[in-house]
């Protein structure tokens, strides 16, 4: 059995594992909690009520953020256009190239957070979908990360723009904020990510879309939501 630091026991007192708290109660709470020794990031998570081997069960998309993440954002652009090279770099792309970066993926490199590709760069960068797929990297048009508008992408992913995706098992998380946020930012980060993964419900399910949600810190326990006024979980 796994032994809870001194600092994870207490803040475990303070949450009532048989209640559900609104968003507001819960953010409050966290607050309460005993930090740890590093700015700790807050996360929302999910259990979906979705079969994700169905095609069009698949919950995938973006959200942007009010108060970003709180996270230094790495972004890397696939291109093979000289033009479009020089914008990503000026719009602030940490890593720009193309058959030079797809080496370094294939070498097993992924030190980038998004990677954005132009269109005409997908024939290759596709043959990295073993590679990148798993770590979450791959560049999608249904992100908004197969652009010829690099510009666009990476300012939007540097200010707070968010993927998320399910997992295998129907469970989806995401980062919306470190602990050092104002409890106003977490809430309207929280709430722009509720309602995303709201709108993302898939118009075949039939049965519940939302099984549970909760957030916790990177060290804490987690807090159970109450979502009754998403009428349509």
């Amino acid at each position: 059995m796994k032994k809870h630091s001194k600092r994870y026991r207490k803040a475990l007192e303070l949450v009532d594992k048989t209640k559900v708290y609104n968003l507001k109660s819960a953010i409050e709470l966290l607050s309460k909690m005993p930090r740890a020794k590093f700015n700790e990031t807050v996360e929302i998570a999910f259990r979906l009520g979705v079969d994700p081997k169905q095609s069009d069960q698949m919950v995938r998309g973006t959200v942007s953020l009010p108060h970003g993440t709180g996270k230094q954002v790495r972004i890397l652009v696939f291109t093979k256009n000289p033009a479009a090279a020089e914008t990503a770099k000026t719009s602030g792309a940490e890593y720009v190239g193309f058959d030079d970066l797809i080496k370094k993926c294939n070498e097993g490199w992924a030190g980038f957070d998004v990677a954005i590709s132009t269109p005409d760069a997908m024939s290759e960068v596709r043959k990295l979908g073993k590679v990148l797929g798993p770590k979450g990297l791959m560049p999608n048009p249904k992100t908004g990360t197969v652009t010829d508008d690099v510009a666009k992408a990476v300012k939007e992913f540097k200010a707070g723009k968010v993927e998320f995706k399910v997992d295998k098992a129907g469970n989806l998380q995401m980062p919306f904020g470190k602990v050092s946020f104002t409890k106003e930012q977490l809430l309207e980060n929280a709430q722009s990510a509720i309602e995303a993964i709201v709108k993302a419900r898939p118009g075949s399910l039939k049965g519940k879309y939302i099984n549970n949600c909760a957030i916790s810190t990177t060290m804490s326990p987690s807090i159970n939501l109450d979502l009754k006024e998403h009428s349509t979980i």
